[in-house]
C-alpha cells in the first residue's frame, strides 16, 4: 500500500510539473511568434525606408557627378593653387600674431 501512494504522489507531481513547464513553453511560443510578427513589421518598414534612401542616394550621386571637382585637371589644379595660397597667406598672419605676442611679452618682462 506504501507503495501504490508513493507512486501515485509521483505520478501526479509529474503530470502537474508536466502542466506547469507545458503551459510555459506555451507562452514562450506564443510571445516568439508576436515578436516575430513586429520583427516583420519592422522589417517591412525598414526596407521601404531602405528603398526610399537609395533613390536619394542615386540623385545625389547624378549631382555630385555634376559637380565633380576632379572632371576637369586644369580647375583642379586652379583650385589647389587657390586654396595652397590661403593657407599661405592664414600661414603668414598667424606667424605675424605670434610674433607681435612674443615681442609685446619680452617688453613686459624686461
Amino acid at each position: 500500500m506504501l507503495w501504490f501512494t508513493v507512486w501515485t504522489v509521483l505520478v501526479i507531481a509529474t503530470v502537474v510539473g508536466a502542466f506547469f513547464l507545458g503551459r510555459d513553453l506555451w507562452r514562450k511560443a506564443r510571445a516568439l511568434l508576436d515578436e516575430l510578427g513586429r520583427a516583420s513589421r519592422v522589417f517591412g518598414a525598414l526596407s521601404a525606408q531602405a528603398a526610399d534612401l537609395a533613390e536619394v542616394a542615386a540623385a545625389l550621386e547624378a549631382v555630385r557627378a555634376a559637380r565633380d571637382p576632379f572632371a576637369d585637371p586644369v580647375a583642379a589644379r586652379r583650385t589647389r593653387a587657390t586654396v595652397r595660397g590661403r593657407v599661405a597667406q592664414r600661414r603668414t598672419t598667424r606667424e605675424e600674431r605670434r610674433r607681435a605676442m612674443a615681442e609685446s611679452w619680452r617688453r613686459f618682462t624686461h
